[in-house]
């Protein structure tokens, strides 16, 4: 075998073992759409967050505070209630989120 053909024998190895390589990658990146698609199907089936919440205290009776459903504050001892349901709370004496003023969305504030 003279030198032109074993420099042939080693690029069409090269190339064999690139295309195993570029295979490789391929079922990589199929997988990592397969797993992105599964999280956006996940995120898309959410249930919408609730309009009110109520925060409730550590041992996960008595409530805390109200609060609007995107506040930020929340904890994870919150529960999704009604507008009507977080109209009574405060009536009760629940105190509102200073921070995102529930009392104020609610109309119960000027």
């Amino acid at each position: 075998m003279d030198d032109s053909e074993s420099r042939l024998a080693l690029l069409r190895f090269l190339e064999r073992v690139q295309e195993r390589d570029l295979a490789r990658t391929r079922r990589w990146i199929a997988e990592e759409e397969r797993r992105q698609a599964l999280r956006q199907r996940g995120i898309d089936r959410r249930p919408p967050p609730p309009d009110w919440l109520l925060d409730l205290g550590l041992t996960g009776r008595d409530p805390l505070y109200v609060h609007v459903g995107d506040c930020w504050r929340a904890g994870k001892r919150s529960k999704g209630i009604d507008r009507e349901q977080a109209r009574r709370a405060l009536a009760d004496g629940v105190k509102p989120c200073p921070h995102c003023q529930p009392d104020k969305a609610l109309g119960l504030l000027d």
